[in-house]
């Protein structure tokens, strides 16, 4: 199912990431600017704007789904390209959470969820990191319920459906977000013990 998701998800960026082929935008430019994105995003949170805020992190993530299109069409995939990808989703899931940890801490002053936003985002950083690293030591570790698109899809659901919708998600992604972590190290075990 999975991977259906994914495909339809490729067919649909496909028309737009060849119209940014033809405008000469490179991959790294879509990447920095989905992070530009995420951060305005980030601030909008902040203010409690949400549905503004939910826009701009959508085209923010449209951008992170067009560069690898973009490097695929014109055959500069590369490993840092690769790499930074990676390393600036974190910074751009960081701006999300600092948001809204900033909005719990001055709008709602609600130390509870100011705590729960950023146990989120140690979960989430967890869920990438034990990937990250398993794949430093030659192993496969795709596995895991929360990866990064369900965690943005979730993290989407709570910011339009309002606030207590957006408490119910933020309790989800840390308990989540932790667990998938944690099927994530037995995993790495169990292929550990068979090599």
């Amino acid at each position: 199912m999975k991977q259906t998701v994914q495909r339809v998800g490729r067919a649909a960026v496909e028309p737009v990431a060849r119209a940014m082929v033809v405008a000469g935008v490179t991959p790294n430019a879509l990447t920095l600017f989905g992070l530009f994105l995420s951060a305005v995003a980030g601030l909008l949170l902040a203010r409690g704007l949400f549905v503004t805020g939910g826009l701009v992190l959508i085209l923010g993530s449209v951008c992170d789904m067009l560069d690898g299109s973009v490097a695929r069409l014109t055959g500069s995939s590369s490993q840092f390209g690769a790499f930074l990808d990676s390393s600036l989703d974190r910074v751009a899931e960081l701006a999300v959470f600092g948001g809204l940890t900033w909005y719990f801490v001055a709008e709602e002053a609600s130390p509870v969820y100011a705590l729960l936003c950023l146990l989120a985002a140690g979960g989430s950083f967890l869920v990438s990191y034990t990937r990250a690293r398993a794949e430093g030591l030659g192993m496969e570790c795709k596995v895991g319920l929360m990866e990064r698109p369900e965690r943005l899809v979730l993290i989407l659901a709570g910011i339009f459906a309002g606030l207590p919708a957006l408490r119910a998600v933020l309790w989800a992604l840390t308990l989540l977000g932790f667990f998938t972590s944690l099927q994530r190290i037995v995993h790495v075990q169990r292929q550990s013990l068979v090599s």
